[in-house]
């Protein structure tokens, strides 16, 4: 697939593990330049390290920032513009689950953390991104939701509506950044992360079993959509949001 991303700059946050290393993999392997972030630098640098050994035809940097801190996140652009001068493709995937339980049990604190990081930092990178370099520019950007934005579940309520507000933010900055820039987003399913392990880690089998694709996603199953969607292949969609999730969403129908 000619994807004509090598020689652009990529920002992905969350990148130190799970689906944000796997879509840094994924760009790198196409020849992109890819700037890691999220809260620990020393995990970056593992990262980095691991990228820089496999692809070092491309350019690496870590930048530690918390997603929802506006200075941090400004210092990890600044550094990504004056190592590669551009920011090219922006992937908004750090995400965080402080409660796991009833919507109604909720506390303040948690739906506070739960707010900044899942809906506040795609507004905050995507303001970043496009004012310091893509209205001039162009680019891409991807927003990682779920699919927990469309469904409803026991215990995930308010990380759920958050991931819902990922799925409108993505049209809306759909509408008001193009032509120059494509907004679209990802909404994976039960994927094995650290993040989803609650999900999965002691029911892999019974989860899978209700899968019509029966097997829980892996983080390359995003990375390659996240692929697609950062480059020329996806050239004529924005303000989409692809179900990545194995058959989940369609599973009440699925004939037994």
């Amino acid at each position: 697939m000619q994807t004509g991303l090598a020689g652009r700059t990529a920002v992905i946050t969350g990148a130190s593990r799970g689906i944000g290393k796997a879509i840094a993999f994924g760009l790198a392997a196409q020849g992109a330049n890819v700037v890691l972030s999220s809260r620990r630098q020393e995990a970056l640098d593992q990262v980095a390290a691991e990228l820089s050994g496999k692809f070092p035809e491309v350019g690496v940097l870590a930048h530690a920032a918390h997603a929802g801190e506006p200075e941090q996140a400004a210092a990890c652009l600044d550094a990504a513009l004056e190592r590669f001068g551009s920011v090219d493709i922006l992937v908004n995937n750090a995400g965080t689950n402080p409660h796991f339980g009833a919507l109604v049990d909720i506390s303040p604190a948690a739906a506070a953390k739960t707010t900044q990081v899942n809906q506040f930092a795609i507004v905050l990178w995507t303001q970043l991104a496009w004012h310091k370099s893509m209205a001039q520019r162009g680019g891409t950007i991807i927003n990682i939701a779920s699919i927990g934005g469309i469904l409803t579940e026991p215990g995930l309520g308010y990380y759920n509506a958050t991931k819902a507000a990922v799925i409108h933010l993505t049209r809306q900055f759909a509408t008001e950044l193009g032509p120059k820039v494509r907004v679209n987003g990802i909404a994976p399913g039960v994927v094995r992360t650290h993040l989803a392990r609650a999900l999965w880690e002691n029911a892999e089998e019974q989860v899978a079993a209700a899968l019509p694709l029966g097997r829980i996603g892996e983080p390359d199953d995003i990375a390659d959509a996240a692929v697609f969607l950062a480059g020329d292949q996806s050239r004529w969609m924005t303000g989409h949001t692809l179900v990545v999730d194995g058959g989940a969403a369609v599973r009440s129908s699925r004939v037994s």
